[in-house]
Parts: structure tokens; sequence; C-alpha cells
């Protein structure tokens, strides 16, 4: 990879591993799913009126809006108002990776390989040890939550998978438009669970800190994280890039502890250990285990 390339993508894994501390900051006076709303709101305008919409059918655009943009952000901007600490939320979320291999098996029928069974089981190891360690400095709400959020993501991957079979489109074009598609739902969500008031005060009291946490979340975490990100896998085999995604949650924890000084037990750190292994385990054990078949 050239050395501009990689720190591009060493920008991006930072600007993605700070975003769990910066929606901690927006969510200071404004309510998660409100919060949510005014993210895509923000990603989606003026964004749209340079980027000319994938032609893909309308539910697709629906499925991916409703999973992973609904679904997974108000999962995860709740869990973190309910006080999931933002650096283990950045680690929770990579369970993403395993759920998206259930439904594959599920949906897809795609066959596991042993790898990826191995690196389930770490990883689902790793979960039970993070969650069974839930008390005042993570309330097991915020856990389920983030693992909810998790399950979202997945689901949004199943759709992208969809998405790709209608051939190359701008991967970021799509992201824009398919931003139209939550903002209604989230609102609505937040009239119905956080209540008129609620959003009216915040409105009424959006500071500057408010604005920038909002525009970070939009506009460098979504837009430019996707489109650097694109731009790099369009170039490199995914083998290359996909493994930079493992250095999110170090980036997260870094900052939530500088930040916030959050800390975490070390039942916590076992827990983390193991879903991480299970993640290389998930990424790394295939390439490995073809190479000691040839070897033997």
């Amino acid at each position: 990879m050239r050395p501009s390339h990689l720190a591009l993508v060493l920008l991006v894994i930072l600007v993605w591993g700070v975003n769990f501390a910066i929606i901690k900051v927006g969510l200071v006076g404004v309510p998660p799913l409100l919060l949510a709303s005014l993210r895509f709101i923000l990603a989606a305008f003026p964004a749209l009126l340079l980027v000319r919409p994938p032609k893909l059918p309308l539910r697709l655009y629906l499925a991916f809006g409703l999973t992973m943009s609904v679904g997974q952000f108000a999962f995860l901007f709740s869990a973190i108002h309910a006080g999931m600490p933002s650096g283990l939320a950045s680690l929770v979320l990579q369970s993403q990776s395993f759920f998206t291999l259930l439904l594959t098996a599920l949906w897809l029928r795609e066959k596991w390989q042993a790898n990826q069974l191995v690196g389930l089981l770490l990883a689902a190891g790793g979960l039970l040890l993070i969650g069974s360690a839930h008390g005042a400095s993570m309330p097991l709400t915020g856990f389920l939550l983030t693992i909810a959020a998790a399950a979202m993501w997945a689901c949004g991957n199943i759709v992208s998978r969809a998405v790709g079979r209608h051939g190359p489109i701008n991967q970021l074009a799509f992201v824009v438009w398919a931003s139209l598609v939550p903002p209604l739902p989230l609102f609505a969500l937040s009239w119905l669970i956080e209540g008129p008031a609620a959003i009216t005060s915040a409105l009424h009291n959006f500071s500057l800190q408010s604005f920038g946490a909002v525009a970070y979340i939009a506009w460098a975490s979504t837009l430019f994280g996707y489109a650097v990100w694109n731009f790099l896998m369009s170039r490199y085999a995914v083998n290359r890039v996909a493994p930079f995604t493992l250095l999110v949650p170090l980036v997260g924890l870094t900052t939530g502890w500088l930040a916030f000084g959050e800390q975490l037990q070390a039942v916590h750190l076992a827990g983390g250990a193991l879903l991480m292994i299970g993640l290389a385990v998930n990424l790394f054990g295939a390439p490995l285990l073809a190479r000691l078949k040839l070897k033997m």
C-alpha cells in the first residue's frame, strides 16, 4: 500500500474510533433518537445535491435505511445514553461480524469455514465475559442495546450484499441517498419515546457543541469515512484493507479513557481480548489454514 493511502486508512480508523466519544458528547442535551435523526439529515443535505442516486430498487434503499441506519444507530445512541462506556461500545459493536456470519448461514445458506466457527466461539465467550461484568460502570441495558445495534448492522450487511448483486455502484452516493430514509422514522420514535417536551427543549437549547457533534458524526464519520474507505477498497484487495478495522476499538477505548476517564474491569479486558482474537481468527484464519495444508 502506498504511504499516502496508508495514511488515509489510518486517518479513517482514527475518525471512526473517536466517533464513539463524539456521540457521547452529542448526547449531552440531545436525546439519542433525536440525535440520530439529526445525524442523517446532515448526512443527506447538502450531499445529495452533489451526487446522483444509483439506479437501485426502492426496497433496497428502504431496507438499508431501516436496518443499517435506523436500527443500528437508534440502539447504539440509546446504549451510550443509558450508560454504556463509549470505548466499550466501540469494542462490543464489532460483534456485528459474527451476527453477519449467522445471518448469511440462515438466509443465504452460506457454509461456515472452520476458522469462522472458531472465531465465533471465541467472540461469544468474550461477549459473555463482558456482559457478566455489568454494573455501575456498564449497565446491562447499555450492553444489550449495543448487542442489538451490532445485530442491526449485520442485517444492513445482508442488504449491502443484495445491493452488490446489482453490479458496481457509487457506494457513497448510495449511502447519501439512503440517508433520506432514517430521519422521519427516527424523529417519529423520538416523539413517541422521548416526548415532544424533550425534543422542544433540545432544539431550543441546541448548542454549538451539539452542532459540532452532529456535524462530525454526519460529515466526518459517515461521508468522509465512507468516501475514503470505498476509494481504498476499490484499489486494494479486501483482505489488505478490512483488517485495519480491528484498530477501531483500540482508538475507541483510548479516546474513552482520555476524554471521560472510562475505566475497564479486568473481566472487560479479558472479554475484549477474546472478542478481538475471534475477529482476527475470522479474518486471517482461512489463509493460515490454507498455507498449513500446502506445507503438509
